[in-house]
């Protein structure tokens, strides 16, 4: 099948390896947590819709999951075009280079890099020319098996053009078509050798097939635009593009579009699922509902547990935006302690910005947050976040509050400590670098000059499900990894994103 590239642009934001850009990476999301990826994925059985632009707003919806690179891919009767760059959606595209992706099918992808490397080479979806044809995937994970299926695949021969674990799972589908007789089956194939955490969107010439791995860690939806089918990291997406909720894809299970209609494969979907529990703490966005859960509701339990498990005395409640505003509503109800907005948001900085000097560093969080000193001056301040990952912005954000006026700053974070890095998509960093495992909660609260501070309890964490019932994965806090990795097994080098 013919496949044709259309021409990528420079280095526009995020690029921490290039050097010549000028941009730096903000300090105050270097100490908070990330999630690697989004994807969104179009199948258009009417042929009337506009896949690249739907796959563009799904994005955007998305853009929150990832803000260093993306990109679409679509298929037009079997030839693939796909455009994909560094930087933010609204950055890499417009309306030209929109209307140059014309196709049937279309899948998209948004990306945040650790340790494989911010740079255009990683960018996603990948799209790969083999024997039979041509490969488009779009990845939301990490596999923990992904050093020694890539070590296995360059012992035959294979020739990787990037550092990502993504083009390890293209290869494993590619080679694994060799022997079936179906893309479908191939995949299913490959999905029985990958471990760890993955959702797919693969696109071939005439289909496009989603899959979830059988654990479940990351999230994958279906919606629905007229006949037209879509799949999304997240519902927000959803409501992006006007597409009608449909259902999750099921832990394991493979879900293929093509010329004769849906088809479900559910053969590798087990009971033995765990939910990455973060999707509700931190990740996925508010207005989202993940596996039946939403967020909104998920986050407020937070802080209404929060509550209940260590009360203070205080005048008003405030959330660090966006994170921790959710819960603080949460807190706020069930203390009945009155909340205030009582820290704003510039809400026109990304995830980088120019520094002037090194000097200016050390503000580093001013630029992006600023306290109400007409709110929190004066009163006893409750301040609820997500998570404390190494403690330096928290101690800068207590102290910003302080400097406005609060005669006491009390910290409650709506999940429990970190103690350990995750594997399956989350980019904590190694167990060293988090203060929870250097520091007792007294210490901490003294090394950010709080009055006090308290994690939510880990018993308390089946209780963001709002009442579904179903299995979670609480490594990071508890070491207990779902499917047995364990920081044994693997270095923060041998996570490839």
């Amino acid at each position: 099948m013919e496949m044709k590239e259309l021409k990528i642009g420079h280095c526009q934001s995020g690029c921490r390896d290039c050097g010549n850009c000028g941009v730096d990476f903000d300090e105050l999301d270097r100490s908070k947590l990330h999630e690697e990826c989004g994807v969104f994925g179009v199948y258009s059985y009417s042929e009337e819709l506009a896949v690249a632009q739907s796959v563009y707003h799904g994005l955007v919806a998305l853009q929150h999951r990832g803000q260093e690179s993306c990109g679409i891919a679509v298929c037009d009767r079997g030839v693939f075009s796909y455009h994909k760059d560094m930087g933010l959606v609204s950055e890499v595209f417009n309306k030209e280079i929109l209307s140059e992706l014309q196709g049937q099918a279309a899948i998209g992808h948004v990306r945040y890099s650790t340790a494989g490397g911010s740079v255009r080479e990683n960018s996603q979806p990948l799209v790969m020319r083999y024997v039979k044809g041509t490969l488009g995937l779009a990845h939301n994970g990490n596999l923990t098996n992904a050093h020694e299926l890539r070590s296995e695949l360059e012992q035959r021969g294979a020739i990787f053009q990037t550092t990502i674990d993504s083009e390890v799972i293209a290869y494993m589908v590619a080679r694994e078509r060799l022997n079936y007789h179906s893309v479908e089956e191939a995949v299913k194939a490959a999905m029985q050798k990958l471990h760890g955490a993955y959702s797919l969107l693969v696109m071939s010439p005439r289909k496009l097939i989603a899959a979830r791995d059988p654990k479940g860690f990351r999230p994958l939806c279906m919606g629905r635009i007229d006949n037209d089918i879509v799949f999304a990291s997240e519902t927000c997406a959803l409501d992006a593009v006007g597409a009608e909720f449909m259902r999750d894809v099921d832990p394991g299970e493979i879900i293929t579009c093509d010329k004769n209609g849906i088809h479900s494969d559910r053969s590798l979907c087990t009971k033995d699922i765990a939910h990455c529990i973060f999707e509700y703490i931190y990740f996925a966005r508010t207005d989202s509902v993940i596996d039946g859960v939403s967020v909104y509701d998920s986050r407020r339990q937070a802080g209404r547990q929060l509550a209940k498990q260590k009360p203070v005395e205080a005048d008003i409640v405030i959330g660090v935006p966006e994170s921790g505003i959710d819960a603080a509503i949460g807190y706020s109800e069930q203390s009945g302690i009155p909340y205030a907005k009582g820290i704003v948001k510039n809400s026109y900085i990304g995830r980088t910005f120019i520094k002037p000097d090194q000097s200016q560093r050390t503000n580093a969080v001013r630029l992006k947050l600023n306290a109400l000193k007409s709110v929190v001056g004066g009163r006893r301040v409750v301040m609820l976040d997500d998570s404390i990952v190494r403690g330096t912005t928290m101690h800068r954000i207590v102290n910003m509050l302080r400097e406005a006026g609060a005669s006491e700053v009390h910290v409650r974070i709506s999940s429990p400590a970190f103690r350990n890095p995750c594997f399956y998509g989350v980019d904590i960093p190694s167990a060293e670098d988090l203060i929870a495992n250097q520091h007792t909660i007294e210490e901490i609260a003294e090394l950010i000059e709080a009055d006090s501070l308290d994690f939510l309890d880990l018993d308390a964490i089946g209780k963001l499900t709002c009442g579904k019932k179903f299995p979670i994965c609480t490594a990071c806090f508890d070491g207990k990894y779902p499917d047995g990795v364990t920081t044994k097994h693997m270095s923060k080098d041998d996570k490839l994103m």
